[in-house]
């Protein structure tokens, strides 16, 4: 039997969709180890550390994530960076092959003048913040101010909104941060803009997002009635309308049909303007916005301008992938070739495509990369894996040790009502790890 070792870089769910494909794909001829390689003291990806506090049934794909991890051939080394610990030549070269599922963790930049501004962040900064990623714990993030603006019109912006929208009684029992808890309990916000640079009919966010924001209690949404009228009359003209489109034109016109009772909170969505630039002294105080309009089905920027007074700024435009010596990064994804890079290394998820797609993408995306490494694989590498290349005093947290941090959570959240308090500290989860 030919037994083959293959590196993934990355414990998110491309990683453990891909690791699930290759246990799949093993025979009576061939069988595969599998060592599953994270940066972070903890798996789990964006499951743990994107998933909005609140949607905790989203997060049970993580029991999916822990059967694939039972597997006899399978082992974590979490703690362990690329390009730091361990580089690309190195599992190159010590494995059948490598598969980066390394995802998009970087948050795309506005690239204007101001960005730099206190109280100016990306959505993925901010959204790390709340999820208790350790990079992001001493965040200064500012919630005593009336109005925020979220510039984007994806699932991310509506995930954001509603964040700093619902009452805090309804957070308290999530698992959100605790440093990120005190805070939103702090808030002062009352009205959140989502402000989107395309017409309503391209907003990248689902229906299904936008009908739960309309269930939340005592908020107001609002959408210009005659912006989606002209959106209407734009797709009625369309052959093969793609029924996406048709759901959440649907769902804001249920905006306009909402009750006239009063509100504690209000969320705006504008579309068809670009932001130009975030004015204030040391931390954000304003906003100057283009109008945009839509000619011959193209986007263009008008000589029409305004402003929007606010204290906080997020922007939720996409995520970039990080950086490797010896890969490339082009429109925000790696390069590569249906899930080939180079030679014996392959890439899936977000890394792979762009930040698109849902959890469950991830699952068909591993496999048909799986496919394909399958078919170039060789002779077996006569060699040890990573332990070979790395140093022997680096502290790996397994899966034996994350499960120590996930129990330790998990119990600490049972006593005080929550699916899990999460620990944020790096150093406090290496030492709860390795002990």
């Amino acid at each position: 039997m030919d037994i083959y070792r293959i590196a993934i870089v990355g414990a998110g769910p491309a990683g453990y969709f891909a690791a699930q494909s290759l246990f799949k794909a093993q025979s009576t001829d061939r069988t595969f180890l599998i060592d599953m390689i994270e940066r972070l003291p903890t798996p789990w990806g964006l499951v743990r550390s994107g998933v909005a506090p609140d949607h905790q049934k989203i997060k049970t794909v993580s029991k999916v994530f822990e059967n694939i991890a039972k597997q006899d051939n399978f082992r974590l080394f979490a703690n362990t960076e690329l390009g730091k610990d361990i580089s690309l030549k190195d599992l190159s070269e010590v494995y059948d092959a490598v598969i980066l599922a390394t995802g998009a963790s970087g948050g795309k930049k506005l690239g204007i003048k101001g960005e730099e501004l206190q109280n100016s962040f990306s959505a993925a900064e901010f959204v790390s913040w709340y999820n208790a990623h350790p990079d992001f714990t001493n965040l200064k993030v500012n919630l005593e101010t009336e109005t925020a603006i979220i510039i984007g019109s994806g699932n991310v912006a509506i995930d954001v909104a509603r964040m700093l929208l619902i009452d805090y009684e309804k957070l308290e029992i999530t698992d959100i941060a605790q440093h990120a808890l005190s805070i939103f309990k702090g808030s002062k916000i009352r009205e959140v803009i989502i402000c989107g640079r395309r017409a309503p009919e391209n907003a990248a966010f689902t229906s299904v997002e936008l009908r739960n924001l309309i269930k939340l209690e005592n908020i107001e949404i609002s959408v210009s009635h005659n912006q989606l009228k002209e959106s209407n009359l734009r797709i009625s003209k369309v052959k093969d309308l793609d029924r996406e489109v048709e759901n959440n034109l649907h769902a804001m016109s249920m905006v306009l049909n909402q009750s006239s009772k009063s509100f504690k909170r209000k969320l705006e969505i504008k579309f068809l303007v670009t932001p130009l630039e975030i004015k204030g002294v040391n931390h954000v105080e304003e906003v100057i916005f283009a109008i945009n309009k839509v000619n011959d089905g193209k986007v263009e920027i008008t000589n029409e301008f305004f402003s929007l007074k606010a204290g906080l700024v997020i922007s939720a435009i996409g995520y970039e992938p990080i950086e490797y010596q010896g890969i490339e990064i082009k429109n925000g994804r790696i390069e590569n070739i249906a899930g080939h890079i180079k030679d014996n290394i392959y890439v899936v998820g977000w890394a792979k495509r762009g930040s698109v797609g849902v959890i469950g993408t991830n699952k068909s995306d591993a496999t048909d990369v799986v496919d394909l490494l399958i078919k170039a694989l060789k002779v077996p590498k006569k060699v040890t894996g990573i332990e070979g290349v790395l140093q022997s005093n680096h502290k790996i947290i397994n899966q034996i040790g994350w499960e120590k941090i996930n129990a330790s959570e998990v119990i600490s959240g049972e006593l005080s009502g929550k699916p899990r308090i999460k620990e944020s500290d790096w150093n406090r989860l290496i030492n709860l790890g390795t002990t």
